[in-house]
């Protein structure tokens, strides 16, 4: 079960005086006096800050609407225990009847409670009731709800204040305390306060812990307050009670709460999580038991119809219009005027009904005169269409025996009319029926050799289908076999490119062998040309020096050849000076 807060507000006049102990706040351990007042005035604050006096003037008026101030009666109890205990000491011998009456109370309060504690009840009631503490002041009371919902299963802070809605006004004091009777020990404080909501009040109770509020909430919540009226105890949790004055803002809207409307009908609270809450079509809101007690189907308020009577439509019947409207006075039928989709006129051209009443005037229009015919007669000066109009009773009465022979003759031939028409109608549908029925037979003929035609056919072409499918059946068999072969090609051309590819490396390698072996050839063809040269050389040499003289010869055997060393940047290479050497032991062995 899920519970909301709540927070009382007393906003108070200027001269009014400020009601003693009624400040209360859930969170007062955790927050000093100056925070809970800062929180309290934050809203106001911040909507009046900057503002001059008479803008704030018209604030404040404007928030207050046309709620009015009035007296608030607030009467305080409080448990006194000392002087209960002293009163019962002094007066203890003639006390006994009164306390055997007050057990009598209390046993009778605890058999009709059906969920009281499971506790012994004291002999004596802790509260004084004499006078109790009364205090006058003018205000409004506002009642603001905050947003957050908590489960009474849950361990979570709440308040140890409850508040009593609403009291029947003719449950007094004394009842009430019987009511809270079983709680006493552990009620600090109780609250009643009156305003101008009539026949019932509020009541604030102030418990020692958090935990004792639980269980009267538990215990009393939706119980009756007696067995003969159906009133019952509607509770919530308080979370603050404060008391503004009206000029520092008290009836501005507060942030994160919102402020709790009163029913109409039955003047308490409306707390959607106390009681369902209903709102009508007018948008009134309403608690569901009093709309329930509400014999009547308009809005306690407005009187504004909640169920409205249906209306029915007049539209065209072919467009669905709903302005021009002409109704036939033969058959019914609604069609719109000329000036919209012409099928009231259309309507006539079908079906020859000459006269239509237009539905906003109730006129009648003749389609084959052209002209009004209700309540117009000719004029003898000029022959026009005019109205006729005419004074007493027997004008009235000739005008009745005029339109009804001005109907009769109307009706008389229209369903003449009707029934050449009809009659017509049903010649022309025989003769087209007729001829309809000759075509259907001509096409049924046409229809029969189209299908004699078309099984010819079809025979032809399953005998097409089989000689296709034989051929079709020896082509996949020869597609079967070219694809065997097609492999079988495909796996020789794949050997034969893998032979390819090894036959090429070879004719590679061979070719770089036989151009090692050329290169070899032509170095050794160099050389034998060069020492064939040298042999010819020496053989030349030899013949000419055998044809020189005997002293020539002599000396050129005893003479030696000195070659000097050329002074060139690069020695003679190693074949230049293996030839050289090789001419000059050749020549020495010629020598």
């Amino acid at each position: 079960m899920s519970v909301s807060l709540v927070v009382i507000r007393l906003e108070l006049a200027g001269h009014s005086p400020v009601p003693t102990d009624f400040g209360f706040s859930a969170a007062a351990g955790e927050m000093s006096d100056e925070e809970i007042k800062k929180k309290t005035l934050a809203s106001a604050v911040a909507c009046l800050e900057g503002k001059s006096a008479g803008e704030k003037a018209a604030i404040i008026h404007q928030h207050l609407g046309r709620r009015e101030m009035t007296d608030v009666i607030i009467e305080t109890m409080k448990a006194r225990a000392d002087e209960v205990r002293d009163t019962v000491e002094e007066k203890k011998p003639s006390a006994a009847p009164v306390s055997a009456q007050r057990s009598r109370e209390q046993s009778e309060s605890v058999n009709t409670a059906p969920e009281s504690p499971s506790k012994q009840l004291p002999d004596q009631i802790s509260f004084f009731s004499g006078n109790p503490s009364v205090e006058i002041v003018h205000g409004i009371m506002h009642l603001y709800k905050t947003n957050k919902m908590t489960s009474l299963k849950e361990d979570v802070r709440r308040s140890a204040m409850l508040c009593v809605l609403t009291v029947p006004a003719t449950m007094t004091s004394h009842d009430l305390m019987k009511f809270v009777a079983p709680f006493n020990d552990v009620i600090e404080q109780m609250k009643i306060i009156r305003d101008s909501t009539p026949n019932q009040y509020m009541v604030l109770i102030k418990f020692s812990a958090q935990a004792d509020a639980d269980s009267f909430y538990m215990a009393c919540n939706g119980r009756q307050f007696n067995s003969i009226e159906d009133d019952v105890c509607q509770l919530v949790y308080v979370e603050r009670a404060e008391v503004l004055k009206s000029e520092d803002g008290a009836s501005l809207p507060v942030m994160d709460l919102t402020e709790l409307p009163k029913c109409t009908v039955c003047l308490e609270r409306m707390d959607e999580s106390v009681n369902g809450i209903l709102t009508t079509l007018c948008n009134h809101s309403f608690h569901s038991q009093c709309l329930q007690r509400w014999d009547d189907t308009t809005c306690p308020v407005c009187r504004y119809c909640q169920t409205p009577e249906p209306v029915e439509e007049n539209k065209c019947f072919e467009c669905g219009v709903q302005e021009n409207l002409w109704i036939c006075l033969i058959c019914g039928h609604i069609g719109c005027g000329r000036y919209v989709s012409r099928h009231a006129y259309k309507h006539f051209e079908e079906t020859q009904h000459t006269y239509a009443m237009q539905l906003t005037n109730h006129r009648v229009w003749d389609y084959a005169g052209d002209n009004y015919v209700h309540r117009l007669v000719a004029s003898k000066t000029d022959g026009k269409i005019v109205q006729y109009e005419c004074e007493g009773d027997t004008c009235q009465e000739e005008k009745i025996d005029a339109l009804q022979l001005e109907y009769s003759y109307l009706l008389t031939s229209q369903l003449e009319s009707q029934r050449i028409y009809w009659e017509n109608k049903i010649v022309r549908i025989e003769k087209d029926t007729a001829e309809e029925i000759n075509n259907m037979k001509t096409k049924f003929k046409e229809t029969i050799e189209k299908c004699d035609s078309l099984e010819l056919r079809l025979s032809d072409l399953l005998k097409e289908k089989q000689s296709v499918e034989r051929k079709c059946t020896q082509l996949n068999t020869r597609v079967a076999k070219l694809s065997t072969e097609l492999q079988e090609e495909q796996e020789l051309n794949k050997c034969l490119r893998a032979n390819q590819l090894v036959l090429q490396n070879q004719l590679k390698e061979e070719e770089k062998l036989l151009k090692e072996t050329c290169a070899q050839k032509d170095l050794q063809i160099t050389e034998i040309q060069e020492q064939l040269r040298d042999v010819m050389f020496y053989l030349e040499t030899q013949q000419q020096i055998s044809h020189l003289p005997a002293e020539t010869r002599q000396e050129i055997q005893e003479g030696q050849i000195n070659i000097a060393m050329a002074s060139a940047p690069n020695p003679p290479s190693s074949g230049a000076g293996g030839k050289l050497q090789s001419r000059k032991g050749r020549s020495k062995r010629g020598k």
